[in-house]
């Protein structure tokens, strides 16, 4: 059906300024969480930042968790870093680049988005329903 259905949660897809938006964090924010290895994007080859869902997932979470008042070194102690016995790490490949080519940034954006609003286990309520609605209702 829909263009999203076969892309993994760690697909590098998304463009710093698609999360930028999304998020509401600033380019020195992400790369300073990163810099924390808080999160991992990929990396293309001109090394461009592509981030995935689960990426900018935990963005939100790490946002949500200094809004009341964490810490970094905290927020460390919260969430276990990025590929810790995990297989949530952003990966890019044949198929995450054939996909990111052939979807616009508009279609991207729609993607995470409607990824991002949903629940993301049946019967869980996601954390950040809250935070995007707020920045959606403006647009």
């Amino acid at each position: 059906m829909a263009a999203g259905d076969e892309i993994r949660r760690n697909m590098a897809l998304f463009p710093i300024g698609i999360v930028m938006k999304l998020t509401d964090l600033t380019a020195r924010q992400i790369r300073y969480y990163e810099q924390h290895e808080l999160i991992q994007p990929a990396r293309t080859a001109g090394n461009q930042r592509l981030f995935s869902f689960n990426d900018v997932e935990r963005l939100l979470e790490i946002k949500s968790l200094i809004e009341k008042g964490v810490n970094i070194a905290g927020i460390k102690q919260v969430m276990n870093p990025v590929g810790e016995g995990e297989d949530t790490g952003t990966i890019i490949n044949e198929q995450s680049e054939v996909k990111r080519r052939e979807l616009s940034d508009t279609q991207l954006h729609r993607m995470l988005k409607q990824q991002l609003m949903g629940a993301k286990r049946p019967g869980q309520v996601s954390l950040i329903q809250g935070e995007l609605s707020r920045f959606f209702k403006n647009k």
